[in-house]
């Protein structure tokens, strides 16, 4: 492995070109025609245009990506996080063409990109799963499994990811409107109207657990990840380890993962997602089959870096570690900074930034994209930052969360920073006891204005 092509925009590429360089690879940024001037095309070795936006017409054009490939004598692809990075079909297309993916093998990405599919083989796998029904095919089907189940229930797209093709049914009515829209999604946003049920477990936690396995047979875990701070299931703050688990909980959710991804012969990174329900009880939901927009976390609380893993096992290295030789250190925060107004139903908000000025200090990262002068276009996912902390404790790293936010300056566009720092002041946030729809019911209630700071954060005069 030489030149690795990007296939990718934004924070994401940046991060894979840091990494790249680090190893003395060369890189190729693909960019569209909106993003001329990002800094990922100004990073990169080489740059390849690929089409106009929207991304199906640029970053998914898989003849696109492919030529540029060719053209520059890449021979590895980094698809990044997104569609194609679980994509058994482009990992196919790379492999015809000589190019090693970045990866899990297409087999594995069929595999588990199929939740209903994933649900079974984790099953087989002996790691307990949602109660659910797989494959439901019509609204009679979908009945009498609901009615076995109890309601409410989700209904979700079998080849689903993001957030997207999930609907909650809380009754016959319900459902049936609930098959419609997740179909048309399925459809839309995956190629795959495919659909099953799962019971819809309310007050869980969401944790999941990253783990790298090599093409030798080795896996690890690297901890587990809390992500239960979500709104319309897409995740705005994430954290390691988990407030939520003791230490018996940790081992056995970490054990299940590795058992899992052992017995598909995962090689790469991904992450085990996992709901807890209010019992302490776990339940896989899916894997993940590429790095995560929070795997910044897990390298914070283990001072690895996944991408130079991902880029090692590619190119058919070992891991070169043991389960024991995985450090797990302190407590990480990520909040991703997205150009959106949580005050405006989280509208959309595209523009030119006009200022920037990133925190630092002690334990702070910054994983961005943007600079004074650049665009967020609309055309694409409005993550502008991801802003990740590290302490050697839970509290700490609340404190410098907040440090870190008030630092951070984007000025041209609104984001969801306000919104991260009201967090911060919720008693319950700032305790750990959160659940997947914890932020939406205060959305729903209006509770998101600043909490009253308790007497230990009041400023303390000190005379010397």
């Amino acid at each position: 492995m030489r030149k690795v092509l990007i296939a990718n925009r934004g924070e994401i590429a940046v991060r894979i070109i840091r990494s790249c360089r680090e190893l003395g690879l060369s890189t190729v940024a693909v960019y569209s025609e909106a993003d001329a001037d990002a800094l990922h095309v100004r990073r990169a070795d080489e740059a390849v245009a690929i089409g106009k936006p929207p991304a199906h017409a640029s970053y998914l054009n898989v003849a696109a990506l492919l030529e540029a490939a060719t053209r520059t004598g890449a021979d590895a692809v980094h698809p990044g996080y997104g569609f194609l990075a679980e994509s058994a079909r482009f990992a196919e297309a790379c492999r015809r063409q000589g190019l090693t993916f970045v990866g899990p093998s297409a087999q594995a990405l069929e595999q588990m990109g199929d939740k209903s599919v994933a649900r079974g083989l984790a099953r087989a796998a002996g790691v307990p799963t949602v109660p659910g029904a797989d494959h439901v095919t019509d609204a009679r089907s979908a009945s009498a499994a609901a009615a076995k189940l109890g309601y409410p229930v989700l209904v979700k797209a079998a080849a689903g990811g993001g957030g997207r093709g999930i609907h909650v049914a809380r009754s016959d009515a319900e459902l049936a409107e609930a098959l419609r829209m997740a179909e048309r999604e399925a459809r839309a946003a995956f190629g795959d109207k495919t659909l099953y049920l799962e019971k819809l477990l309310e007050g869980a936690r969401h944790v999941e657990v990253q783990v790298l396995g090599d093409h030798h047979g080795n896996v690890v875990h690297l901890y587990d990840r809390e992500c239960s701070l979500q709104r319309r299931r897409q995740k705005l703050i994430e954290e390691g380890p988990s407030p939520a688990l003791a230490p018996d909980q940790r081992q056995a959710m970490a054990a299940a993962a590795v058992g899992l991804a052992t017995s598909v012969g995962y090689a790469g990174a991904g992450t085990v997602e996992f709901l807890v329900d209010r019992a302490g009880g776990f339940h896989f939901i899916e894997m993940n089959t590429r790095l995560q927009v929070e795997h910044a976390v897990t390298e914070a609380i283990t001072g690895l870096d996944l991408v130079r893993a991902q880029l090692l096992i590619a190119a058919g290295e070992p891991l070169g570690m043991r389960q024991e030789d995985v450090p797990l250190s302190g407590s990480a925060i990520e909040f991703r900074i997205n150009a959106e107004d949580p005050d405006n139903g989280f509208m959309p908000c595209p523009g030119r930034i006009t200022a920037v000025e990133l925190p630092g200090g002690p334990g702070v990262r910054v994983d961005s994209a943007v600079y004074a002068g650049c665009d967020v276009v609309p055309f694409y996912d409005s993550l502008v930052a991801k802003v990740i902390v590290w302490a050697p404790d839970r509290e700490q790293a609340i404190r410098r969360g907040r440090r870190a936010l008030q630092e951070l300056r984007l000025e041209g566009v609104k984001t969801t920073t306000p919104l991260h720092l009201r967090l911060l002041d919720d008693e319950r946030v700032r305790r750990g006891e959160v659940h997947t729809g914890y932020l939406e019911e205060l959305l729903d209630r209006g509770e998101t204005a600043p909490a009253r700071r308790p007497p230990s954060e009041a400023a303390v005069r000190v005379e010397i």
